[in-house]
């Protein structure tokens, strides 16, 4: 089994900065993409950053230029830098792992959020 947890959320004003981290353990043999995602109340679940085994990342476009994700292949953990937030980026933030036996696709394992919240 694999288990993500997720830290660094929590308040902070409009123009402000947060930084997430998501640690992955368990029986890994590969870790391929990972991601971000975001839940604002009554909305969907929609993608924020995504970023290749290999560092390669890619951006919603509400985040381009603000978000910045990175990670750590030999701590099994994830990055998400979060400046100029807005309070629209209110949301529960969770974390996404594809594992496998092998360097490509695998399996989704998810963490179980964090909150971030901005003030206006």
């Amino acid at each position: 089994q694999v288990q993500l947890v997720e830290s660094g959320g929590g308040l902070v004003q409009a123009g402000g900065s947060l930084r997430l981290s998501c640690a992955a353990s368990g029986t890994i043999r590969y870790i391929n993409d990972m991601g971000w995602y975001r839940q604002a109340p009554g909305k969907q679940r929609d993608l924020v950053a995504i970023i290749t085994r290999g560092g390669i990342p890619n951006y919603a476009d509400s985040v381009k230029g603000r978000f910045t994700i990175s990670r750590d292949n030999a701590k099994n953990t994830v990055y998400l830098q979060m400046t100029s937030l807005k309070p629209e980026d209110t949301a529960v933030y969770y974390c996404n792992a594809k594992v496998g036996t092998i360097p490509w696709g695998g399996s989704d394992y998810w963490g179980k959020g964090t909150l971030v919240t901005v003030s206006s």
